[in-house]
């Protein structure tokens, strides 16, 4: 019961490609392997430092908050 044999993949194929079409499936793939390039693009990008990004200006905090308990004293950063 666990596992199917291949007949029934070969059904299940069969009518995926009916109900959705080859020309359908093919953009789908394509799409789906532009996606994952992108990811992947992006992933490179994303550990390097870029030049031309500026740094975050610093944060004013006044006397008050810095004594007020419930203040959370954080860096915030811009996404590039």
């Amino acid at each position: 019961m666990g596992s199917f044999s291949i007949w029934h993949w070969l059904i299940v194929l069969v009518i995926v490609v009916m109900v959705f079409g080859t020309k359908k499936l093919k953009n789908v793939g394509s799409d789906l392997g532009s996606a994952v390039k992108g990811f992947k693009d992006g992933m490179k990008e994303g550990g390097t430092t870029t030049a031309d990004a500026s740094p975050a200006p610093q944060q004013v905090v006044n006397e008050a908050a810095r004594r007020d308990a419930n203040t959370v004293d954080v860096d915030s950063k811009t996404k590039s």
